[in-house]
């Protein structure tokens, strides 16, 4: 069985932008407290998240994703295929 070897090119998520896009989700309309709840995390965490400060793991992106109607690439990049 052979593998194929992939190109050595580093891939970086830039977190304080998913912050700022997790932010823009939650809108003025939805205090963190309520955004928080909705995707089953504490109100400090997502804090933490909108500020750049934490790696969020995939189950939250997708509770996000899911949840709010955008994909997870465009949580990690700012970017939907289309």
């Amino acid at each position: 069985m052979s593998r194929k070897k992939f190109a050595s090119a580093q891939i970086y998520v830039d977190w304080r932008a998913v912050g700022r896009r997790i932010r823009e989700l939650r809108g003025f309309d939805m205090t963190q407290v309520e955004f928080a709840s909705r995707i089953r995390i504490s109100q400090n965490y997502l804090s933490a998240m909108e500020h750049g400060k934490v790696q969020i793991g995939a189950e939250i992106l997708l509770r996000i994703s899911q949840g709010f109607g955008k994909s997870i690439e465009w949580l990690l990049t700012g970017q939907d295929k289309g």
